[in-house]
């Protein structure tokens, strides 16, 4: 089988077609329900690709998916979150980038799944968590995080939902705080001597696929209702987190 040998190391190209096309139908999947594609993305990812190029690879298409998503709801961004969230981002990746040492997997699990369903299911975050200083926290705990789990698009979009109604300031929020920390997290794997110059070229088509993916699912949002939006929504986090239970289980 003809194999891009003098792109990177011997990819086939029925996996450069897979990862592509994955990275496509996970954009979609996030923008039409709002949440799910990026975790669906890294357990595929996480099969095929080599284990310590995991996270900073995913990093860079979600970087680049959440960042088309972003400018496609540009009006709708809430601008006065992410202006408390992305200085808690630059926190979290400066801790994490100091530490560089992999959290127990099982309380990281259950931790992450916990709060989700809490978000989800149980009575309204108090103000004081939804405030400034909440907003800030959040955005360092999770970046600080997803250094070493990959994708904690759940925990953001779980914190983001006890705040909005709207499907459109749903998304396209999410999207940019995702944008913002997903371009953190490349700049501390850049800095501490992950070279992905090697695998642009399949970066670079997974990135438009992913946009391409986007808009397909924007196009769909329009067709849902904010109850519907909200209710899917909460269901899919759900799903979620049971399986991060389940991943917890598996590593006792």
């Amino acid at each position: 089988m003809f194999t891009f040998t003098t792109l990177f190391d011997a990819i086939p190209a029925d996996l450069y077609i897979l990862l592509t096309f994955s990275a496509g139908f996970t954009s979609f999947f996030t923008a039409c329900f709002g949440i799910g594609g990026g975790v669906m993305l890294l357990g595929i990812m996480a099969q095929v690709l080599p284990p310590q190029l995991i996270i900073p690879l995913h990093s860079v298409v979600q970087l680049g998916s959440n960042g088309g998503r972003a400018l496609m709801g540009f009006k709708h961004i809430d601008w006065y979150l992410i202006g408390t969230f992305f200085p808690g981002a630059l926190l979290g990746a400066l801790l994490g980038s100091l530490v560089l040492v992999a959290l127990p997997p099982a309380i990281l699990y259950l931790t992450i799944a916990a709060f989700i369903l809490y978000s989800c299911w149980g009575p309204k975050l108090p103000p004081m968590a939804l405030g400034k200083a909440g907003t800030f926290a959040a955005g360092t705990i999770t970046t600080f995080i997803s250094l070493f789990a990959g994708a904690t698009g759940p925990l953001v979009a779980a914190f983001i939902k006890q705040l909005y109604v709207d499907r459109f300031r749903t998304v396209a929020t999410f999207a940019m705080a995702m944008s913002l920390q997903h371009g953190v997290k490349v700049g501390v794997f850049e800095g501490i001597g992950v070279s992905l110059t090697a695998w642009w070229p399949l970066l670079l088509s997974m990135i438009l696929s992913g946009g391409l993916g986007s808009w397909v699912g924007l196009k769909l949002l329009n067709r849902l209702t904010d109850k519907h939006f909200s209710g899917m929504f909460s269901v899919i986090l759900s799903l979620l987190a049971l399986r991060l239970l389940w991943q917890a289980y598996s590593q006792w």
